[in-house]
């Protein structure tokens, strides 16, 4: 009798409340969000984004989808604003295998400041970053989502370590075969000593193989024939303003020829821009699908170094006491620079930038990367990006637009459209609830409440605890280093 009048009950129950009886289980249910649609422009308010292990499973109303699904952990919203995932397109690790320890420490920074997938450039220690890739992608290793380029392709005995040398075809034939057996993300080819028309073959076998580029233009080539060899990302910006100079390619065919040195080259690529050369060259980028990352900040960090020296940076205290000393060259080569140099430098900065408007209007990609990490003096892991995306605006990109560089572009570009870059069904669960609207000041990327990444829910307090044990780290390095 008592197991027929609890059926009973049971029945009547799921009669009177069949969205209770049919709720499914999940893992995160983010609730009152305001969503963020980048690719639109748009905000969609009182939305709920249902996630269940690193994929979110559905997207919607508020009242309904908080109806349909039952959740082991809720994050309330209301009255913040979800995007996606920031990209970082453009860093990078090294100094050494003595500094192995710092890179690894500057992965937390990259999340606790809303980046959850960022794209290696190159440094010195590549089997280590290949390493962390594989790491990070199995969960044995904290971390964003981690692309790399491998071991960038360089000429013989070069400037730059952690290098695959090659001095003729067979060197780049050799140089691919070991970057498709690393499984590279796409291959770096830098100008060091790598004679140009290697450059240039290595640039059109990648692309025969399948294989993404990205890379240092040699001097003694305009950018135009970078491109047509078939590389896919140019970076640096100042490469973009130099396809607008109507002299280019006979600039290049002087250095070439020696009749210029390296000097007088880039001070003859720095003057006479013209408008209509650069969109021609622009429009012609956006038909072969090559994009651009500026590095804008890493360029204004260096261009006045003479009047920000950086010194009592409060984000110096996360960055390894090995990793700052790294900054040295450059800071000491800018302090030896003539009061007329740097003037020059101010100027050449301040012209660059004026090129990236019209990318954005030629319809070219441009992917948000900030040059950060070793090397590059006081270019920080983390807060780079968002000062990165604050010069986009200043120069002349609206918030929309500065906010797809970091949340869809990146991804457009390696072809992951599908699962990054907008909250969706079938998405991966990489998002950023922030406390403003992006798409009115893109400020608001700064101020951060909570990080989901591959579905773990990260609050303030968590991101804070990731500052403070990265911090905590540094200064016993400093110690460490003080003794």
């Amino acid at each position: 009798m008592k197991t027929t009048l609890c059926l009973a009950l049971s029945s009547l129950l799921a009669l009177a409340s069949p969205a209770l009886a049919a709720r499914q289980d999940a893992d995160v249910l983010v609730r009152h969000a305001t969503l963020v649609d980048v690719e639109h422009a748009r905000t969609l308010p009182g939305q709920a984004v249902v996630i269940r292990g690193a994929d979110i499973v559905a997207v919607g109303e508020d009242a309904t989808l908080a109806g349909q699904w039952r959740a082991r952990r809720t994050v309330d919203a209301r009255g913040r604003y979800l995007i996606p995932g920031l990209w970082d397109m453009h860093v990078h690790f090294g100094g050494g295998p003595a500094l192995v320890e710092e890179n690894k420490a500057l992965l937390p920074l990259y999340v606790a400041h809303g980046i959850t997938s960022v794209r290696d450039a190159s440094g010195d220690l590549p089997g280590q970053v290949l390493a962390w890739r594989a790491q990070i992608a199995n969960g044995q290793l904290f971390g964003p989502q981690l692309f790399t380029s491998g071991a960038k392709i360089e000429g013989i005995a070069p400037v730059w370590k952690g290098t695959l040398e090659a001095g003729d075809e067979a060197g780049v034939d050799a140089a691919l075969d070991r970057e498709q057996r690393d499984r590279v993300d796409f291959v770096k080819i830098t100008d060091s000593t790598l004679k140009p028309e290697l450059f240039l073959y290595a640039l059109s076998e990648a692309k025969k193989r399948g294989l993404r580029t990205s890379g240092h233009i040699p001097m003694a080539l305009t950018v135009g024939q970078a491109v047509d060899a078939g590389i896919s990302s140019i970076e640096h910006l100042d490469y973009a303003f130099q396809a607008g100079i109507p002299d280019e390619a006979a600039i290049a065919a002087d250095f070439a020829a020696g009749r210029i040195d390296r000097a007088e080259a880039s001070r003859r690529l720095h003057e006479g821009f013209d408008r209509a050369t650069a969109m021609a060259a622009y429009r012609r980028f956006s038909e072969r699908g090559v994009a651009v990352t500026p590095t804008l900040d890493g360029s204004r960090i260096l261009s006045f170094l003479d009047s920000e020296t950086h010194a009592d940076d409060p984000y110096l205290a996360y960055i390894g006491p090995g990793l700052r000393r790294t900054y040295a060259w450059r800071v000491e080569r800018a302090a030896s620079a003539t009061p007329e140099q740097i003037q020059a430098r101010h100027a050449r900065h301040a012209r660059v930038a004026t090129v990236l408007p019209l990318l954005q209007e030629a319809g070219v990609r441009i992917m948000a990367g900030t040059d950060a990490g070793f090397l590059n003096s006081y270019n920080y892991p983390g807060i780079g990006l968002h000062n990165e995306l604050a010069l986009y605006v200043r120069h002349g990109l609206t918030p929309a637009q500065a906010l797809a560089t970091a949340t869809r572009n990146g991804p457009a570009w390696f072809g992951r459209l599908d699962r990054y870059g907008a909250i969706a069904a079938g998405k991966a669960a990489d998002l950023v609830l922030l406390e403003r609207n992006p798409l009115q000041d893109i400020g608001a990327t700064r101020g951060i409440d909570t990080v989901v990444m591959r579905g773990v829910v990260y609050d303030r307090a968590a991101l804070d605890a990731m500052l403070a044990g990265v911090r905590a780290r540094v200064a016993a390095w400093n110690a460490e280093a003080a003794r």
